[in-house]
């Protein structure tokens, strides 16, 4: 059974960085990504890595701060978030998937397997 493993969340400041972990066992996977929830809100798209050709796509609000990033031989993909604002505040989900089309990446019930979350908090 495939199985995601999230780390790296925890509490800092406005503008400040945080790098975000996820580590895959079981298989490997086309598309790795990351989601994050806010209370009260939806679980919402951050970006997404295909193992093929390496294509990134993000969220327009992370854009220019945020870079993912992948290890495609040891099945682990990376989050760099940079210039943190307080809305960038949710727990954040790692996702993976397979046949991923490019009109799918946003939607969070295109991915099969999720971790666990951790929490990622900005203090204004």
């Amino acid at each position: 059974q495939a199985q995601l493993v999230e780390s790296g969340g925890g509490l800092v400041q406005t503008g400040d960085s945080l790098r975000l972990s996820c580590a895959a066992s079981g298989r490997t996977f086309s598309s790795m990504g990351w989601f994050r929830q806010a209370p009260g809100k939806a679980r919402e798209f951050v970006a997404t890595i295909w193992r093929s050709g390496g294509n990134t796509y993000y969220h327009d609000s992370v854009k220019g701060r945020f870079t993912i990033s992948r290890n495609s031989a040891k099945n682990q993909v990376w989050l760099q978030m940079d210039t943190m604002k307080p809305e960038d505040t949710a727990v954040y989900y790692c996702a993976a998937g397979d046949r991923i089309i490019l009109s799918q990446v946003r939607q969070a019930d295109a991915y099969d397997y999720w971790g666990q979350g951790t929490q990622v908090t900005v203090s204004s």
